[in-house]
């Protein structure tokens, strides 16, 4: 069905969203994401304005419900989409890749749930917490653990960011002992990452701790 086709109601609402959307600098794979998810057509090129029109009324309630109204599903799918956001944000120019399955050095592959890319190789990944309780210990630890073990493999080599994103905030303990581990690591640059802990809070992403 063609927009000409769509009820006033329906193309009002349309016309709203797109005109807020395309002000938020959305990147496309997160419309491309968001496109997959609610079956919905979506050109590759042109300005945001074209591509958010030609998504269907699906995708774009669930865009403004996600970065206009920063609501909250009981999922965590909100909270991951405006953090995938975020790390692009902090990486421009750079390929973002979603759900990558990255080999360590202990042999296990680590599903990572947002890695980017300079040139081929990786250069940072990302993690975040989107429901239950605040970042525990255990699970800071468990980053640290996971990015290291990334880093000591072969793909490795130019990981110099981790950033442990939460939208539930991070106990005392987590922060403590992330950045106690940090500092424990060799100060030399086939060493050095950079481990950050960013927090939603306010309707944005800022770094609690580096």
């Amino acid at each position: 069905m063609s927009r000409s086709n769509f009820p006033s109601f329906g193309g009002s609402k349309t016309g709203t969203y797109v005109s807020t959307l395309k002000n938020y600098n959305l990147p496309h794979f997160i419309l491309e994401k968001v496109a997959l998810d609610c079956s919905s057509e979506l050109i590759k090129k042109g300005r945001i304005e074209d591509r958010l029109q030609s998504m269907n009324d699906t995708a774009l309630e669930l865009l403004h419900r996600v970065f206009v109204d920063c609501a909250e599903d009981a999922s965590g799918l909100y909270a991951n989409y405006r953090f995938f956001a975020y790390i692009s944000s902090m990486f421009h120019k750079c390929e973002i890749l979603l759900n990558e399955k990255i080999p360590g050095a202990s042999g296990k592959v680590h599903k990572v749930p947002v890695a980017v890319k300079n040139n081929g190789m990786y250069i940072a990944v990302g993690f975040n917490k989107s429901t239950g309780g605040p970042t525990s210990k255990k699970e800071a630890i468990k980053f640290y653990e996971i990015v290291d073990d990334i880093k000591k493999g072969e793909h490795g080599n130019l990981l110099t960011d981790g950033i442990f994103g939460s939208s539930v905030g991070f106990d005392g303990e987590a922060l403590v002992n992330l950045e106690k581990l940090s500092k424990s690591r060799k100060k030399d640059p086939e060493n050095k990452i950079d481990f950050k802990t960013a927090s939603f809070e306010n309707r944005i992403y800022s770094v609690t701790k580096c």
